[in-house]
């Protein structure tokens, strides 16, 4: 086959052509919110008082209605199979984002309430697909998820947790939006190199919608995600990555985790962190590994730049390390062992950087973890 024309072929394929238009809708109506941010911004803005505020004006915070808008302008161009995909997407992820957009505007819907929006989510998304997850490739645990009953409510607490973890990570520009779309991508590829076409091009769409967000995000940091944006593309990641374990015994359900190790790890970490202090598990702080990085070596390093040009080195600097997951998951997919030594490896290593920037000196994750910790 001539290669100009194979190149030509994958320009003019139906999947482009829908990413392409979710990409550009994406991006523009991120631009119109933020033009017309005068009209809407005593609704939509984010202040920046919160001891989890790290920008130093106040921004739309609305950044999940155009992705949501864009992935419908998207859905409209796809071809009839990865249409089918999308529908419930869209239609079971409208609980995440609803709830997640109400905080967003109103600044009252409370951490419970979005928890089980999410949660939501994933029961609406079984109930329209009929997909949850019978397997999660540990001995003994496999026999339970053969019970709908279990296998249902599981796949709810799965949804539910990185739905609210990518929140827990949207510190700074750029940072949820390069992780997600690098994960989005991750996905795809597995999906691609085991023949489910219909996935990866599901998940290329994704992608494509969520950078269209990023480049009004990062790095002037014009437009925020917000909870409804950070809770939508959550539910999607988590959704895509149960349709790619359910789809395809050959994939790993470790798999899917090494993608998100990086908000996995975060909220598993917190939790114990704030347990350790003896806080509660939902109170913010400024002791997440992204705000670390900004005040131990982005501050240090970039100190004569302006904050919020740190704030998107930071993000961008952390986002792009979801690299080095899906780069590893694409390669150990189909085997469960190499897949749980990549995990634990990816997530020892988070903690072992943790722990250098809170000690100022290295030592041992483990050590850190049981026996100093903070």
């Amino acid at each position: 086959m001539n290669p100009l024309n194979a190149l030509q072929g994958v320009f003019q394929s139906p999947t482009l052509h829908a990413a392409a238009w979710g990409f550009v809708s994406t991006f523009l109506l991120c631009v119109l919110l933020v033009i017309t941010k005068r009209w809407h911004g005593a609704l939509t803005m984010d202040f920046t008082d919160g001891v989890q505020k790290f920008h130093t004006a106040p921004t739309p915070r609305v950044g999940g209605v155009p992705i949501v808008l864009g992935l419908i302008v998207a859905w409209a161009k796809t071809p009839p199979d990865v249409k089918e995909m999308l529908t419930p997407i869209l239609f079971a992820g409208m609980p995440a984002f609803l709830f997640g957009v109400a905080e967003d505007i109103t600044k009252r819907v409370g951490v419970m309430q979005r928890l089980l929006a999410t949660m939501a989510s994933g029961l609406l998304a079984w109930w329209i697909t009929d997909y949850s997850l019978s397997r999660v490739d540990i001995w003994g645990v496999d026999w339970f998820m053969k019970f709908t009953f279990v296998s249902v409510v599981f796949t709810a607490f799965a949804v539910g947790g990185v739905a609210n973890s990518i929140n827990i990570i949207d510190g700074f520009n750029g940072l949820s939006s390069t992780m997600s779309t690098l994960a989005f991508i991750g996905f795809g590829m597995i999906a691609w190199q085991v023949g489910d076409k219909t996935l990866a091009s599901t998940s290329l769409i994704l992608a494509a919608c969520v950078w269209g967000f990023f480049w009004v995000n990062w790095p002037f940091g014009k437009l925020f995600l917000g909870d409804g944006g950070s809770y939508f593309i959550g539910f999607a990641l988590a959704w895509v990555a149960v349709l790619l374990i359910e789809r395809n015994p050959s994939v790993s359900a470790f798999a899917a985790v090494v993608i998100c190790v990086h908000p996995v790890t975060e909220v598993v970490f917190s939790i114990f962190r704030r347990k350790i202090r003896k806080e509660h598990p939902g109170m913010p702080d400024r002791l997440h590994f992204h705000s670390l990085v900004k005040r131990r070596y982005v501050a240090r390093w970039f100190g004569y730049y302006s904050n919020a040009v740190r704030n998107s080195i930071t993000g961008a600097l952390i986002g792009f390390m979801t690299l080095s997951a899906i780069v590893l998951a694409s390669f150990t997919y189909s085997s469960t062992v190499l897949s749980v030594f990549v995990f634990f490896a990816l997530a020892l290593g988070y903690v072992a950087i943790y722990a250098r920037m809170v000690r100022h000196c290295w030592c041992s994750p483990v050590t850190f973890l049981f026996l100093k910790p903070t």
